[in-house]
């Protein structure tokens, strides 16, 4: 097999074998089975493109984290497909969130100690980030109502924003107030998921959650048009993406 694909056969096999042993145990429908595969397939084929443009051969020790993170992120999507049609064991779907969220703490901390952090595993980090958002926001978008896909949407939405803006496709310095916004919102929804806060308590939370990413989103899109309309302003570090977010 060529290298560059092992990382992803290996990782869509993980989430095959995780979605087999959800069926066999609390039970997944055809929609859980539907979305769970074809999030693993089209991750796949995306981690795969990346790699060869970049003509990496195999997957660093924190994207390996990272890619346990898709997986597990991919079983939940596929427990929240199923929750549209069905009562699904939130205990699990918890569970899966919230290891997903621990090693997103690990998986930086691992790229630095290793000495291989890189911005292709920056963008995998923040892609799956991305990913776990949405898929929590639809989840909880079933227990407190639509609004609570602007969480989910918000980073897609400012993205293709860019493909007509050219100026919000700068990069900016990079932010550890960005990365701690997208990590409450992981928190939040999945603190919101598990249905242990009161619902008006649940409802205050996300919202909280909500002006935290505008304003993060808001700032960013400021900072970048300072950097349009000044060409002459020196930012105040790299303009990268950071090697690995902490």
């Amino acid at each position: 097999m060529n290298p560059v694909h092992t990382g992803p056969a290996i990782g869509l096999s993980a989430l095959l074998a995780l979605l087999a042993a959800l069926a066999a145990t609390t039970g997944l429908g055809p929609a859980g089975w539907l979305v769970g595969i074809g999030c693993g397939l089209a991750g796949s084929a995306q981690l795969v493109r990346a790699m060869a443009r970049r003509s990496l051969a195999r997957l660093g020790p924190a994207d390996r984290v990272t890619l346990t993170r898709a997986v597990l992120t991919g079983a939940v999507a596929a427990l929240t497909a199923d929750s549209v049609s069905r009562p699904v064991p939130v205990p699990v779907l918890v569970t899966l969130a919230s290891t997903a969220l621990v090693l997103d703490c690990i998986d930086g901390w691992l790229a630095r100690r290793t000495g291989t952090a890189s911005e292709f595993g920056a963008r995998f980090d923040m892609e799956v980030d991305a990913f776990a958002i949405a898929v929590l926001s639809c989840f909880v978008a079933g227990l407190l109502g639509p609004e609570v896909l602007l969480i989910g949407l918000a980073r897609y939405a400012f993205v293709a924003a860019g493909w007509r803006l050219a100026w919000l496709r700068m990069p900016v310095p990079p932010s550890y107030w960005r990365k701690l916004v997208a990590a409450v919102q992981g928190v939040v929804l999945t603190v919101v998921a598990s249905g242990l806060l009161p619902r008006p308590v649940s409802q205050l939370a996300v919202a909280l959650a909500l002006a935290l990413l505008a304003e993060s989103f808001g700032h960013e899109a400021w900072q970048k048009w300072r950097l349009h309309t000044e060409p002459g302003q020196v930012p105040a570090a790299p303009l990268e993406l950071p090697a690995r977010a902490a």
